[in-house]
This record gives structure tokens, C-alpha cells and sequence, in this order.
């Protein structure tokens, strides 16, 4: 059940917050900028290189490396290959994961590390791997850690990851804010240096800059009716979450979404772009989940009742579309089987700003539904 009145209550949010995820949130542009100037220290933009690599492969654990490969290789684009290694192991736990590299895998191909933990013996023995293939590696996770000396050993380049003090005696949530934009942040600089993507010194500016500005109206100060984090997180209670995005940007925004209900809050959702979500869950919205599938009942007993979960749609669009919209119709589907909708679109902007304001109010949204839900 979620406490309503613990959203209007700063000092109890804060209270709860044993994960320190709003301040995670609410330092993100920080994050951004902080991260930015260690791959810049680290010699990320001295570097020359003699052309694009043929293939860019991603190796990392848990959510956190997931969401980074997928939103590298959304803006990357379908010219610019990008594969995610999957780990295989026994267990979760940084010892029994190991990353394998494709047989094709040389010279002509690039290979990023993003870890928030450092001390996988798997992914030191991926560096070693693709120095002795001689891929290009560059990784990015704490500083002092067996992966940096991994990395010096084999002539890759290390760029430390931007962490706050408070963090050193928290075990990192990989879906928590301040992780994501760490560990993305140097990788956009250099896959802009090396031409995969476009993200310069002064767009990453305007992502802090957003950033901030989202920071500001979803901040544990500002009220939920003017709070759109806060909104989301009460609207979305007692309900699946049923996300649809519509946008190139906005897919991997709702799968980032999905991923931090479950790892924080400790809620199940179902994400799909349009217009394929509307065939793909229209059983679904017919189903049990509906809210018209559960008339009231005027003498049935609530006492000691578990609330009925419904189905909530969110859509998210990461910016007004001119021409063709599938967004009329998933309205349309939704309310004709009485379901209700959320929607968030961001301001316009560039596709990195806009992509930063759909992540960054999501983001508050699962921190508020873990706090006020006590996951």
C-alpha cells in the first residue's frame, strides 16, 4: 500500500530514503558534469582515431549496463552496430559472472566496460581477452578497483566513475539515477569523438542544464499536484503499469522506466513501443487487468481486502511528432476499456535534453513509489 501523505512530507521522505536514490536524483546534472570532466581528464577527447569502429560491444553488470547499451545504441543508430554482452553465471553475485567475446571480435572493434562495482574477476578477464584480439577497451567504474589495474595491464583506457562521498558505504542500486548517468556519460564522450553519435561538450551541457531543471519540479519539496514525479508514483499505487512509448528516444526511456519499478520499487511492468503495444496488449486491456473487470459491488465486503490490480497506461513520447501519431488510437483503446492514462512528453529540445527530462521524471517517479511503499 502506499502512504500518500508520506509524498507532501519532505522530512519523511528523506527519512525513508536509506538508498539515498533522491539524492542520486536529484544530482544527476552534477552527475553529468562531474563525469563529463573525468573523461575529459582521463584523455577521452585527446583522443585521435583512424576511423569508426566496425562494432561497438558493451560488457557490464545488471540493469545498469543494460540501460547504457541501450540507449548507446539508440542513438547511435542502425549504422552503428551496438551488441550487449549478456553475462553467464550460477549467480548474480560479481564472482560468478563471466562475458565471453564473439569469435569475430578484432581489431577493428571497440570494446566499452560499465560497472558500478569494479571487482568482477569476469570482466578483468574480458579486458584481457580483447587486448590479447587487439580490441580497442575502454572502461568506466570506480577508481582502485581490479578492473583499473585490469585495464592498465592491458593498455585500455580507464576512466574512473563519478561517485559522491555518501556513496561510498551504500551498495549501488544499478537502476538508482546517479548510477546511469556515471557510467553513460564518458561513453557518450567518446563514442561522439570517435563519430559513432553526436553528443558534444555543449549538448551534454543542456543535458546537466535539463537535468537540474527536472531536479527543480520534482524535487521532495514541491507538492504532488504541481510534482509530475509525484503524480506518476500515486497514479501508478495500486496499478500495472502498462508502459507505451512512442519516439525512437522514448523506447529505451520506458524500458529504463520498467527496470527501476522493479529493481526499486519493487513493482512489475509491462513495456512496448506503438503502434505494435496496441495490438500486443489489447487482450490484455480486455482482460482481468481492465478496470471494467471489476464492477462494484455495493454490499461486498473491503474490510479485509486486498486491493484489485488494475491496469494503468503510461504513455511516454519523447517529443511532439508532426504527421503520424499512433497516440490518438492508444488513448482510444485505453479509455474504451476504461483504463486510465498517464502521459509525460518533455519539453522540446535536442534528443539527448529531451531523452535526460523522460529518464529524469521516471526516475523520481519509482524513487517516490519505493519510498512512499516502503520497498
Amino acid at each position: 500500500m502506499l502512504d500518500e501523505s508520506l509524498l507532501d512530507t519532505p522530512e519523511a521522505l528523506s527519512e525513508a530514503d536509506h538508498r539515498g536514490l533522491l539524492r542520486g536524483a536529484a544530482e544527476a546534472g552534477a552527475r553529468v558534469r562531474t563525469a563529463a570532466r573525468h573523461a575529459t581528464e582521463a584523455g577521452v577527447t585527446d583522443l585521435k582515431p583512424d576511423g569508426r569502429p566496425r562494432a561497438v560491444l558493451i560488457a557490464g553488470p545488471g540493469a545498469a549496463a543494460i540501460c547504457v547499451a541501450d540507449l548507446l545504441g539508440t542513438l547511435a543508430g542502425p549504422g552503428s552496430p551496438v551488441t550487449r554482452l549478456a553475462p553467464a553465471g550460477v549467480a548474480p553475485a560479481a564472482g560468478a559472472l563471466r562475458w565471453e567475446l564473439p569469435g569475430w571480435a578484432g581489431s577493428v572493434d571497440l570494446l566499452l566496460i560499465a560497472t558500478p562495482d569494479g571487482t568482477e574477476p569476469g570482466l578483468s578477464l574480458l579486458a584481457e581477452q580483447a587486448y590479447r584480439r587487439g580490441c580497442t577497451v575502454v572502461a568506466v567504474a570506480p577508481p582502485h578497483t581490479p578492473l583499473a589495474e585490469a585495464l592498465d595491464a592491458s593498455h585500455g583506457l580507464f576512466v574512473p566513475m563519478a561517485t559522491a562521498p555518501y556513496e561510498e558505504d551504500t551498495p549501488f542500486a544499478a537502476s538508482a539515477p546517479g548510477v546511469l548517468w556515471a557510467l553513460l556519460t564518458p561513453l557518450l564522450v567518446l563514442l561522439d569523438r570517435v563519430g559513432l553519435l553526436a553528443a558534444p561538450a555543449d549538448a551534454l551541457e543542456k543535458v546537466a542544464d535539463r537535468l537540474d531543471h527536472i531536479a527543480e519540479r520534482c524535487g521532495p519539496a514541491i507538492a504532488t499536484y504541481s510534482n509530475p514525479a509525484k503524480t506518476l508514483a500515486a497514479e501508478l499505487a495500486d496499478a500495472l503499469p502498462v508502459i507505451w512509448t512512442e519516439g525512437t528516444s522514448a523506447g529505451p526511456a520506458g524500458r529504463r522506466f520498467a527496470a527501476a519499478l522493479a529493481e526499486l520499487a519493487g513493482r512489475p511492468a509491462l513495456v512496448s513501443e506503438l503502434p505494435e503495444a496496441l495490438a500486443a496488449h489489447s487482450a490484455l486491456l480486455a482482460g482481468p487487468l481492465a478496470a471494467s473487470a471489476d464492477p462494484e459491488d455495493f454490499f461486498r465486503d473491503r474490510v479485509e481486502e486486498t486491493p484489485a490490480l488494475h491496469a494503468r497506461v503510461v504513455l511516454l513520447r519523447d517529443r511532439p511528432i508532426g504527421g503520424l501519431s499512433a497516440a490518438p488510437g492508444a488513448r482510444e483503446l485505453a479509455l474504451s476499456h476504461d483504463t486510465p492514462i498517464s502521459e509525460l512528453e518533455p519539453e522540446a529540445g535536442g534528443e539527448l535534453a529531451t531523452l535526460a527530462e523522460l529518464i529524469a521524471i521516471t526516475d523520481f517517479a519509482a524513487v517516490y513509489l519505493a519510498l512512499a511503499s516502503g520497498a
